[in-house]
């Protein structure tokens, strides 16, 4: 039997991501519709609540000139959650998204400190499950820049020609969202409710670091195309973050420089400093290769002869990017981690694309969701 989950805050940073992961496990969980509007609307809540085994708290304020705002706002969200759970007599498991700044005097902290302490409350009253989960800083792709994270603000900004300033050079402690993602999921399929989970950093980096790093991917491949060294799996993640900050419409398909001389013509496809693997294919005109995603991998297309349109979505959006490449002018497209993409051969000749993946093909963890781009 499918477990019926619900998320408030679905439209925000870790709530896209925790809706389009549950996704990718259709024949174990189904995702409860949710809207922004159903807590301006009682009744609305009150059937969203009725519907879910499993609730999943992240609609929250995080920052607003007021910090009185944020609080009385969060604190409202908790009790109107809390009068649905009530109206409808709900049993359900509420996971919470606390935060490591509940032990710092601010407002928003202590939102969060007296929201969980509520739900903790509630669950001890009504004989329902409760996890309030103690999370550190939230980083990866699709934050909101001046919002979610210090390194959505960076890549933000190194990929539209600004600055970045570091205010406090601190050490912070970091969790990418996949991997929190994945925690709450385990949570989830645990069922058991656990007051106070402190989830663990993955990574601790000083802001000048991360800064550093981040310089290096828009000198290496945001100016040059070239596929940074990637050391480690924080690096990696940083990475594929920094990529979804560019301007993907304009910045492809990007040019290769083409070499002609009496013998024919060479072009370098890609210039790297990490492995993966090259590949090869043929498409007869008409024929449409991919209509899949990947949540890690970083994947090159390089059209080489004939004429494509590659096609490029994120997934849970409608917006369809067209990029048409043509080999007598040789580029390519790299696809940005969850856009499900495709390459069709529009021309009336066989097609010649140069595929290039940053790790080899495993099937038993390939990372290849299909979706229709």
């Amino acid at each position: 039997m499918k477990i019926k989950v619900g998320i408030t805050g679905q439209e925000g940073f870790v709530g896209q991501h925790l809706y389009n992961s549950l996704g990718l496990f259709p024949d174990k969980f189904e995702r409860v519709g949710y809207d922004i509007t159903y807590f301006s609307d009682e009744q609305l809540l009150n059937d969203f609540v009725g519907k879910c085994d499993v609730i999943v708290h992240l609609a929250a304020l995080n920052r607003h000139n007021d910090p009185q705002v944020i609080y009385d706002t969060n604190i409202q969200l908790v009790k109107k959650l809390i009068d649905a759970l009530k109206n409808t007599q709900s049993k359900a498991h509420v996971l919470f998204s606390s935060s490591s700044q509940e032990e710092r005097d601010n407002l928003y902290g202590k939102s969060k400190l007296h929201g969980r302490e509520l739900l903790i409350d509630w669950a001890r009253e009504s004989g329902g499950k409760f996890s309030g989960l103690v999370i550190p800083n939230v980083f990866g792709p699709f934050g909101s820049p001046y919002y979610n994270s210090f390194i959505a603000t960076f890549s933000h900004q190194l990929t539209h020609n600004e600055q970045p300033k570091i205010d406090v050079d601190g050490t912070v402690k970091l969790i990418y969202v996949s991997d929190l993602v994945k925690l709450i999921i385990d949570e989830i399929s645990r069922n058991e409710g656990n007051h106070q989970l402190q989830i663990p950093h993955t990574d601790e980096q000083k802001v000048s670091e991360i800064l550093s790093l981040l310089e290096g991917f828009k000198d290496l491949y945001f100016k040059d195309g070239i596929i940074p060294e990637l050391k480690s799996k924080f690096e990696l993640n940083l990475f594929n973050t920094f990529r979804c900050y560019m301007d993907i419409e304009n910045h492809n398909p990007v040019k290769l420089k083409k070499n002609t001389d009496a013998r024919g013509s060479f072009v370098e496809i890609i210039k790297l400093n990490i492995g993966g693997q090259v590949s090869f294919s043929t498409t007869v005109p008409g024929i449409t290769r991919g209509n899949h995603f990947h949540t890690r991998k970083i994947e090159r297309f390089a059209v080489i002869k004939g004429k494509a349109l590659i096609q490029l979505r994120r997934v849970g959006t409608d917006e369809v990017f067209d990029f048409y490449l043509d080999g007598e002018e040789p580029a390519y497209v790299d696809m940005p981690i969850w856009y499900t993409h495709n390459i069709k051969n529009i021309g009336d000749d066989v097609l010649y694309t140069n595929f290039w993946i940053n790790e080899f093909f495993d099937p038993e963890d390939a990372d290849t969701y299909m979706e229709t781009v």
